[in-house]
């Protein structure tokens, strides 16, 4: 899969060179668009305009990453003169900074065929920080994860850097390949929990960065909801039907004031969207399910529910917040919603409280009241807090945090969206009194890369 030589060899290289490298690839993808979109659509049923936007962003975002790369900033260069006078003792030299981690598995993901997929943001960024990248291509566009792998090696010009590989039995055996030093995934939690035992039970256990599933919920005040009736109940449908509710940030949970207009707004406004295709006969299957087991419960109204059962219309249920619990916050991957009606906004937090870890939490209130209660109780159990917007729509830039506290994701502390994805694959490693000559090259005196050096 992944040449030794030719893995030690990528991390060495320049900032220039392996930004360049990732430049290449984004020109590469760029110049292939015709070809790609298409057989995209072929595969996903996605829609063009809809997989152009993707493809751009997925250039975009290899770029952004050759800047990163460019400045050095991410190596974190931190440098200790010798102190004999240092208080807690006589301090050595010290030159800290992170390096490559090692070859990195990642697993593709089904809804983005091309930003979380081979050449998605994953591989984007375990590149990026020097780590050679297999990637597990994913069984919903098998001909488009060829056809990029293709366009990838071509642009890097490095044998052994990359790598696809395709079916599940390879999948876990590239897991327990004592190379592969990381694994990134995005997923289901059933098959992502699958893996991360598997990561964590070889005889050298890897960081498993797993994407698992989130309903993402939503909290509307009645200050809120009586001022912005129309135009939140329009943002949740847009949002909650995006690409067929086939989104990890889906606002598949939505808290709302007991007896408001905003409720039945949003239930007519539902009902006029229209079924569409979803990505594949599996996941249509998965939706489908859920709803009817969602339906089935004792303790829901259903608000908007197609009378085909096996059209993939959106569909919307109601309960009360008496009855919510955790066990109805279960991702149903489609578009799915649960309305929880309340009477009292004191008995919110304890409702959040109650959730699983999420990826988003998004909060529609007036500036005039007094949320702060509830925005630290969406805080603590989200990797991202809304205001007065949707969680559809994950910005690839520098602050940006996709993840979230278990089972959002397997590494609450890290995110997979934006210029700190490179942090996942780097690891520190300090030289204690050695040679100039000896040392690796961003920690060295004459710093001939010009990577930013923290000096004390």
């Amino acid at each position: 899969m992944i040449d030794r030589t030719a893995a030690r060899g990528w991390a060495r290289t320049s900032p220039t060179e392996r930004a360049t490298a990732l430049e290449a690839m984004a020109d590469a993808l760029d110049a292939e668009r015709e070809d790609l979109v298409p057989l995209a659509d072929t595969e996903t049923h996605l829609g063009t305009p809809r997989l152009n936007g993707e493809l751009t962003r997925t250039v975009f975002q290899l770029r952004l990453f050759a800047e990163q790369v460019r400045a050095g900033d991410f190596l974190d260069v931190r440098i200790d003169a010798a102190d004999p006078d240092w208080p807690s003792g006589p301090r050595p030299e010290l030159r800290r900074y992170r390096t490559a981690l090692g070859p990195v598995l990642v697993f593709a993901a089904s809804n983005f065929p091309f930003a979380f997929s081979v050449a998605g943001g994953d591989t984007a960024s375990a590149l990026a920080a020097g780590c050679p990248v297999v990637v597990k291509a994913h069984p919903g566009h098998p001909e488009l994860s060829r056809r990029t792998a293709a366009v990838v090696e071509r642009a890097l010009g490095r044998p052994g850097v990359f790598a696809l590989i395709e079916g599940e039995q390879a999948g876990v055996d590239a897991l327990r390949d004592p190379d592969i030093r990381a694994a990134a995934f995005t997923g289901s939690v059933r098959g992502g929990l699958a893996l991360a035992r598997i990561a964590a039970e070889r005889p050298e256990p890897i960081p498993f960065y797993g994407e698992l599933g989130s309903v993402n919920p939503v909290v509307v005040t009645p200050g809120a909801a009586r001022a912005r009736t129309a135009d939140i109940a329009a943002g949740y449908v847009g949002s909650l039907t995006q690409g067929a509710g086939q989104f990890c940030t889906n606002p598949g949970l939505l808290f709302a004031p007991a007896g408001s207009e905003l409720v039945s707004r949003i239930a007519e406004t539902l009902r006029d969207v229209a079924p569409a295709p979803m990505l594949n006969e599996r996941i249509a299957a998965g939706y489908l399910d859920g709803a009817r087991r969602f339906g089935e419960r004792p303790d829901v109204r259903t608000l908007v529910w197609p009378d085909a059962e096996d059209s993939l219309a959106p569909r919307l249920l109601e309960m009360s917040i008496a009855d919510f619990d955790a066990t109805a916050a279960e991702e149903c991957f489609g578009p799915f919603g649960l309305v929880v009606t309340y009477s009292d906004p004191a008995d919110l937090p304890g409702a959040l409280a109650a959730l699983p870890g999420q990826l988003t939490g998004t909060l529609h209130a007036e500036e005039r009241e007094e949320v702060t209660v509830l925005a630290e109780a969406l805080a603590e159990r989200s990797g991202r807090v809304i205001w007065n917007g949707w969680p559809t729509g994950v910005a690839v830039t520098h602050a940006m945090q996709h993840g979230g506290p278990f089972p959002a994701t397997t590494a609450p502390l890290s995110t997979s969206v934006g210029t700190a994805a490179m942090e996942r694959f780097l690891r520190p490693v300090s030289y204690q009194s050695w040679p100039d000559h000896l040392l690796p090259t961003p920690l060295r005196e004459a710093n001939p890369w010009n990577i930013p050096q923290h000096r004390s």
